[in-house]
This record gives structure tokens, C-alpha cells and sequence, in this order.
């Protein structure tokens, strides 16, 4: 019994590190095989490796995930079929974390238009511990290990055949360390009382991603359009749905098609030829040997349209009477609401959410009309502060 004791006490000053299975799964009877036993866990750590460098949307290079017991890093380059994988993602019993996620919910979109449940991001939740909006994974593994990781690979190809060892072990780090501390992160927001906000923001950005953007609004978008007079936008209106269908077509990024500055300059003048185009201050002359003639042809269509249904002109906020004292209203407000509840100011309300209440607020741009969620007045944020914002407002903004 002695014995026994001895070895039991050796055994506790040491840490026996865990050995996990690492695959490399590049066939789908591996991915099937894969998929089977990760359908039992609890929790996955989930990442993916994807390049956005010439196109509207995001290309698949990798995608990594671990249960604790095994990090997988599946090739969609070689596995045609990835729907095991998906499965997992919308499994409701499976708890899934990912860092940083608004663009991986876009490779999960136009990957598979598979919408994940049960799903958070670590990110948000660290947020919500008082490290900011924009912790880096890299940060938040030193913070809780001490370890700092090699993020030199981030920006590699990774649609290119074969990858390196380099960029494997680069891959794997991204969910093994998220699998390892996810359970320290998940007592530390449960025990501040955040667990549940946590889980609305990031439900939140996953609806914004998966609602279909609608071309015939992309105009409100573009900068400068608070310029141009009722005609004006209506062609720019135009002239942005257009672009906005070329690049999906063409899965290029917009401003491969034209830039911003030559749709506002083009919806002033309404040229009449390509030479006119060419001519306008403003324009990019390569945007008009390309897409001049179709641009054109954009702009024949739209002046067809009678006056009643031009899209209104565009009020900007900045030049609201007494716009800079309300906001500054609004945000010492948002600052002690954020102080009472021990978080930072940013958690509560960005500019642009400040902006989008105020607008909603006067009725500007029918931005009282807008399906778009009020975040301010919305799910945890209205329960904390909202009710009272609106009696504030109410009360006191002239």
C-alpha cells in the first residue's frame, strides 16, 4: 500500500501530456470514418483555411477540427463531397467553437449554404471577459497557455498542392489550443453572467450572413450617394445592381467590376457615350474600356423609369440639426450603462450601431421602416439598457 502511494504521489508532480491522433483525411471513406466518431462529442474546435484574394467569395483550402482526441485537417481540394462534415455543424448536440468567425460563416455559406447551430465564437466571448472587440487567436492562446504561435502562414495559399508540414502544424494550432481552453473560457463568461449574450451576438451574425443580399440596395452602400439628387440615385441604383450581378456572375470582388467612384460619377453625368464616360472627372479609364458599353446600357435602362419610382434622396445623418450633441448624448449614455454592467462601452454599442438607433429614432432614410434588427433594441442589449435609451431619447434629444 505504501508503494502504491509513493507512485500515486511521483505520478501527480508530473504532467502526463495527452496523446491526440493527428490526420490528414483526403478521401471521403476517411471523412465518413472521421465524421462517425466525431458525431459522439460534445465539443469540437472547428477552423478553416480559405483565399480571398481576386474573388467575390471565399475559396475552401482547409478545414480543421478537433474533439480532443484527434485533430483533422480535411482536404476540400481533394474530397469532393464534404457533407459528413457538414452534418456536424448543424448537429444541434454538438457544441461548436470557432475564433473569429463572420468570414468562415461565409465559406460555410457559399461552400454548402450550411447555416451552423449550437455554434459560438470565442472571440465574442472574450469580448464579453473585457479583451475588446478584435482579440487575435494567437493573443488568446498566450493568455491562457503562455504559448506563442507562429502565424507567419496565415496568408499562404492554401489551394495550392501539396501543403507543407509548415502550414499542417500552422492549421492544426488553430483548434487544437481553441479545443484545450474553450472549457476555461466557458466557466470564466457562465461565472460573469454573459453566457447567454455571448450566444445572441454570435446567432446574430450568423442570420446576417445567411440573409441573401439584395442587389436592388446596394446603392446605399456606396459612399458619396448622399450627393446625388433623386435621378442621380436612381441611376446609381442602377448601376450598382448591375455590378453586383457581374461580380457574382464572375465571382469577382465589386471593384474588379468598377469602382465606387466611377458608378457615383457616371450616375452625375449620364453620359451618352463611352467617350462622354471616358471624359468625366472621376472615373477609372480602365472600368470604362472594360464595362463602358454595358454601363451604358445600365444607365438606358434606368432612364426609363418614371420620377414616382426613383429611390428617395439620401439625408445624411452627419447634417441632422444638433446631430454631434445627440450622438454625444448617446454615447455618455451607452458609457454609464456599459460601467454599471462592468463592460466595456464597445460591447454595448459602435458607432454604427449608435448611428443606425438614431436614424431609426428621427426616421431618416426610412431607416424606421428597415426589417433590419435595431441591435440596441435587441435581445440582451435591450434588456440591459434599450427600454431606457428609448425613454431617453424620447425625453431629451430636441
Amino acid at each position: 500500500m505504501f508503494f502504491f502511494k509513493i507512485i500515486s504521489s511521483l505520478l501527480s508532480r508530473f504532467h502526463v501530456e495527452k496523446i491526440i491522433k493527428r490526420q490528414y483525411v483526403q478521401d471521403y471513406a476517411t471523412l465518413v470514418e472521421l465524421c462517425k466518431q466525431l458525431e459522439k462529442s460534445k465539443l469540437l474546435a472547428i477552423d478553416t483555411e480559405f483565399v480571398r484574394t481576386r474573388t467575390l467569395y471565399p475559396k475552401l483550402g482547409l478545414l480543421q477540427v478537433s474533439d480532443g482526441e484527434v485533430i483533422a485537417l480535411i482536404d476540400p481540394v481533394t474530397i469532393e463531397d464534404l457533407s459528413p462534415f457538414w452534418a456536424l455543424l448543424t448537429n444541434e448536440h454538438i457544441v461548436k467553437v470557432l475564433h473569429a468567425c463572420s468570414e468562415d460563416l461565409e465559406v460555410f455559406l457559399t461552400a454548402a449554404n450550411c447555416k451552423p447551430v449550437n455554434f459560438i465564437d470565442s472571440q465574442i466571448m472574450m469580448a464579453f471577459l473585457g479583451h475588446g472587440l478584435s482579440l487575435g487567436y494567437a493573443a488568446m492562446v498566450q493568455h491562457f497557455t503562455g504559448v506563442e504561435l507562429d502565424k507567419s502562414e496565415s496568408r499562404t495559399d492554401w489551394i495550392k498542392r501539396p501543403l507543407t508540414e509548415r502550414q499542417k502544424t500552422y492549421a492544426e494550432a488553430d483548434v487544437e489550443y481553441l479545443h484545450q481552453i474553450y472549457p476555461k473560457i466557458y466557466q470564466l463568461i457562465v461565472d460573469a453572467g454573459w453566457l447567454a449574450a455571448a450566444q445572441q451576438e454570435t446567432q446574430l451574425m450568423i442570420e446576417r450572413k445567411f440573409t441573401p443580399i439584395d442587389g436592388e440596395f446596394m446603392y446605399q452602400n456606396i459612399k458619396m450617394n448622399w450627393k446625388l439628387n433623386a435621378k442621380q440615385l436612381n441611376a446609381l441604383k442602377y448601376l450598382a445592381a448591375w455590378r453586383y450581378q457581374q461580380a457574382q456572375k464572375r465571382d469577382l470582388p465589386l471593384g474588379f467590376i468598377a469602382k465606387d467612384h466611377t458608378l457615383i460619377a457616371i450616375a452625375q453625368r449620364d453620359p451618352i457615350s463611352v467617350g462622354a464616360m471616358i471624359g468625366i472627372e472621376g472615373v477609372e479609364v480602365l472600368d470604362i474600356k472594360h464595362k463602358g458599353k454595358a454601363m451604358l446600357q445600365v444607365l438606358n435602362q434606368a432612364n426609363k423609369i418614371p420620377e414616382n419610382e426613383y429611390p428617395e434622396k439620401i439625408i445624411r445623418l452627419d447634417d441632422y440639426p444638433a446631430y454631434k450633441q445627440i450622438f454625444k448624448q448617446v454615447k455618455n449614455f451607452i458609457a454609464k450603462a456599459a460601467k454599471d454592467a462592468d463592460l466595456l462601452p464597445e460591447n454595448l454599442a459602435s458607432k454604427k450601431q449608435i448611428n443606425h438607433f438614431l436614424s431609426w429614432h428621427f426616421k431618416i432614410n426610412n431607416a424606421d421602416k428597415d426589417e433590419n434588427i435595431i441591435d440596441i433594441l435587441y435581445g440582451w442589449r435591450f434588456e440591459l439598457f434599450g427600454e431606457k435609451l428609448q425613454t431617453f431619447a424620447n425625453n431629451d434629444f430636441k
